[in-house]
């Protein structure tokens, strides 16, 4: 009722990225976990080091259950870190040092990550209520006929396009907490030029999600878009 040839053009596609790039970011942290660093150092230690060093020291840091779930929580001040994350690897390192780079974002200011808070709220309501706004827009336009259907599809559009947005500005605060994250482990001394590759290579691969993410977003939208084109 509501196909386009876009969805295969624009989602299919993205979507076997985003397969991909999960596989690459499992792949390279499972690689470089198995190599323990070289001043055999745990995630934590790696943790206190850089805080220390960057002025950090009131980020508080706690555990967190699961498997790649360590996030930076800029409301509380608290980097939160998986099992995996506190182990004494490379893999460790790269992770937790990416997470104290949106720490080092919070304290500056970064106006990306600023905007990225800003628009939270509205992208949250609208990757919620923007799909079902659009269909549900869609079926009261075919039974009721008239323009209210096409209003509240358009309104899904709407706010469905916040929540591409979201995932268009997290892309500079994730490439530049990775930047930030080897600027540290370098400048503190705690990587090897061996494991620097690593780092990247683990850094690189959990950048390729959030272009996925972005790629995903946007094929959807244009799908919302192409239904819209033809039926108006």
């Amino acid at each position: 009722m509501f196909f386009s040839p876009v969805y295969f053009l624009f989602a299919l596609p993205a979507m076997a990225f985003a397969m991909w790039a999960q596989w690459r970011v499992k792949s390279s942290f499972e690689k470089w976990s198995r190599v323990p660093s070289a001043q055999r150092m745990s995630g934590v230690d790696v943790a206190r080091v850089l805080m220390r060093s960057e002025g950090l020291e009131y980020v508080q840091v706690e555990r967190i259950g699961g498997m790649l779930t360590d996030h930076y929580d800029p409301q509380g001040k608290v980097m939160r870190l998986s099992e995996g994350s506190a182990q004494p690897s490379v893999a460790a390192m790269a992770i937790v040092a990416h997470e104290l780079g949106h720490a080092s974002q919070d304290k500056e200011g970064y106006v990306w990550l600023r905007a990225r808070s800003g628009i939270v709220g509205v992208a949250n309501i609208g990757s919620q209520l923007g799909s079902l706004l659009f269909f549900g827009g869609l079926i009261l336009s075919s039974f009721a006929g008239g323009s209210l259907g096409y209003t509240v599809a358009m309104i899904g559009v709407v706010l469905f396009s916040a929540a591409v947005a979201f995932t268009l500005v997290t892309l500079p605060v994730e490439f530049n907490a990775s930047a930030r994250a080897r600027e540290m482990l370098m400048r503190n001394g705690l990587v090897t030029v061996e494991e620097a590759q690593g780092v990247n290579a683990v850094l690189n691969a959990a950048a390729l999600t959030y272009v996925a993410a972005a790629a995903q977003a946007i094929a959807q939208l244009l799908y919302f878009i192409s239904i819209l084109s033809r039926r108006r």
